[in-house]
């Protein structure tokens, strides 16, 4: 259940993103369809190629103090909106600049929603020892 809550959460948030930021859009009449499949790509982009990007960048993300997480945020956000755009679903974005920005609305909004998704049971769990 909580899949699809945060599923739904990104899909949202997409929206958000693809409505404030102006080099990304939606060019197709289903266009909740389309924020749904980018919702989906996204989160696998982000579930298998990002522990890659982070871990060779390492360096520079400990050099610039955690800062470096950003580009790789936004070059995981282009990367599945040109993943989108070879799969024919409508989602583009226009330079690294809008990815960088979008992926921090999607981050920020995201993060914001699902800290009230956790329940009493990951609040309180007790530590055992």
């Amino acid at each position: 259940m909580q899949l699809l809550i945060r599923w739904i959460i990104s899909t949202l948030a997409l929206f958000a993103a693809a409505y404030l930021i102006p080099g990304i859009r939606v060019e197709d009449p289903n266009a909740w369809m389309v924020y749904a499949l980018m919702a989906l790509i996204l989160g696998l982009v982000n579930a298998i190629i990002r522990p890659f990007l982070k871990l060779l960048s390492c360096p520079l993300i400990l050099l610039t103090l955690g800062v470096f997480v950003l580009v790789i945020n936004g070059a995981s956000f282009l990367l599945a909106a040109r993943i989108a755009e070879a799969l024919g679903v409508g989602f583009y974005v226009d330079d690294f600049w809008s990815a960088v920005l979008g992926a921090l609305v999607v981050s920020v909004i995201t993060v914001f929603f699902t800290v009230f998704l956790k329940d009493g049971n990951e609040r309180r769990r007790p530590v055992n020892k």
